[in-house]
């Protein structure tokens, strides 16, 4: 099989053009780097300088699609010229193959060759010096050192220079794409907590409208009309107020308002009553104590979402509420009857759990919904655990 070469960059065919057109000029006005009369020229004349330089051309569009080859052809074709009488043109376009070796290059080539052209500097400066103690024997190792070293030390210089640049650009990349992560996971955990705040807030108001707006188109008892229509009303304005606080809050972004005060657990008496006036039968239990303040608006929500399903999905009977302290933690439970209702009901979407085990969650809690089991029959029970060590959640909502 063929040995196909590698295509030439155009930048390389200019570089190889160029080379040869000005070592022709060179030739053609007959200027040659040595007398034929020189010891070592062992091709004088005009016609051979002429085969390391084509050859040394055709080097040069390999400078960056294979430069360690053109490297070593290019080597080869500078020691023919040096028994010639030699070109400058030649010279100089060994010395960028060596610049180009370096550059593009592997790794590996790249850090080796400047340590190779180094040694042979030294030596072609030592070894001659010390055989024939002349000093024009120190030439030898200045010109190893500009044709060789110097390119090569040049291109591991810029190399190093291009590398270090490309790592920054990559750093700077990476950088970038974490901020976007970053900022897109700030984003959702935003859209997930105002979600959780608005359910919270407005779901206990709208499920009580519901409730009660269905009895009084039921019921043609103008008394329980009545009544059922002071309900609504007084929930309605509880939840408009609510949620023109939630939307105040969202469109101030001068930091000049004072931030509203979270609900705090003493605040279950006036929740608990507020459920009762929706119909529900409540006992509460709640020895807490003081708590952490991100841990009491977890348990108050928790409580609060609570009661919403019991007063859209709890059958007859009684809701218990029980809060206390047990093992460093805070524990919640509330209960409520499970089974077929004779009063309207509402439907669920399943947010306010997942706002619940969220809630949980943030604070390396536990959370537990479903049905139980219990002397008075099956109740829907849910139970979380809050630890109360110090937490740097500023806010869990």
């Amino acid at each position: 099989m063929a040995v196909r070469l590698p295509r030439p960059r155009r930048f390389d065919v200019y570089v190889a053009l160029g080379g040869l057109l000005g070592g022709l000029l060179l030739w053609g006005v007959g200027l040659a780097t040595r007398p034929h009369t020189e010891a070592y020229v062992l091709l004088p004349g005009r016609w051979p300088v002429l085969l390391p330089l084509l050859v040394m051309a055709g080097c040069e569009l390999l400078r960056r699609t294979a430069p360690r080859a053109a490297l070593l052809a290019g080597t080869a074709a500078l020691a023919l010229d040096t028994v010639t009488q030699g070109n400058l043109v030649t010279v100089l376009m060994y010395t960028d193959l060596m610049y180009a070796a370096v550059l593009y290059g592997p790794p590996a080539s790249a850090h080796r060759i400047p340590r190779i052209t180094g040694l042979l500097s030294l030596a072609g400066t030592v070894v001659p010096f010390a055989l024939w103690r002349e000093p024009e024997a120190l030439l030898l190792g200045v010109i190893i050192g500009v044709v060789a070293f110097g390119p090569a030390a040049t291109g591991l210089i810029v190399r190093n220079h291009r590398d270090a640049a490309e790592a920054a650009r990559l750093r700077a990349e990476q950088t970038a794409l974490l901020a976007e992560m970053d900022r897109t996971q700030a984003v959702t955990a935003e859209r997930a907590r105002m979600a959780r705040e608005l359910h919270d807030m407005v779901a206990n108001h709208l499920s009580a409208i519901a409730i009660h707006s269905t009895a009084a188109l039921s019921l043609q008892d103008p008394k329980t009309s009545q009544e059922a229509l002071a309900v609504i009303r007084e929930n309605s304005v509880e939840g408009l107020a609510e949620m023109r606080r939630l939307i105040g809050i969202l469109r101030d972004s001068s930091g000049d308002t004072e931030p509203v005060a979270a609900p705090t657990l003493d605040g279950l008496g006036a929740l608990v009553e507020n459920a009762r006036a929706n119909g529900l039968d409540i006992t509460l239990d709640a020895a807490h104590g003081a708590v952490p303040a991100p841990v009491e608006l977890a348990a108050y929500r928790i409580v609060q979402e609570s009661l919403t399903n019991a007063l859209k999905h709890a059958g007859p009977g009684r809701v218990a509420v029980a809060l206390a302290r047990r093992d460093g933690g805070l524990t919640v439970s509330v209960t409520s009857p499970y089974g077929d209702r004779d009063q309207p009901s509402v439907p669920g979407s399943g947010a306010g759990l997942i706002g619940m085990r969220e809630r949980a969650a943030l604070l390396d809690g536990t959370f537990e919904a479903g049905p139980e089991d219990s002397p008075d029959g099956k109740v829907w029970a849910v139970r979380a655990t809050l630890p109360l060590h110090d937490t740097a959640e500023g806010d869990t909502a």
